[in-house]
């Protein structure tokens, strides 16, 4: 399966447990929505990172992509300390020249 590079540099990084390559993957002013919240630009998208990844400690498996007319939708297997666990997930993301224009997860 051949992620877009952006995709890929963040699901690597989130492997990595890197966050600045993680936050290096999205525009500046970005958008990430998940569980309810939203999140607008590098810090609050960082903080968001960081904070997930401390409470849940995932990682993220893409196993299919479903592309729409301006959305790539990675379905993925996460695993990590939360309910559920492993879960199916889609991460649909919007995408700009190099960088993450958007996402929004959805369990």
């Amino acid at each position: 399966m051949k992620l877009p590079p952006p995709i890929q540099d963040y699901i690597d990084a989130d492997g990595r447990n890197d966050g600045a390559a993680v936050i290096a993957s999205f525009a500046p002013d970005a958008v990430v929505k998940d569980e309810g919240q939203t999140y607008v630009g590098s810090i609050a998208i960082g903080t968001w990172w960081r904070t997930s990844k401390f409470a849940y400690k995932h990682s993220i498996e893409p196993f299919e992509i479903i592309e729409k007319s301006d959305v790539i939708e990675p379905l993925a297997k996460v695993m990590g300390q939360f309910p559920g666990s492993p879960a199916t997930i889609t991460f649909a993301f919007e995408l700009g020249s190099s960088r993450i224009t958007a996402l929004e997860v959805n369990p």
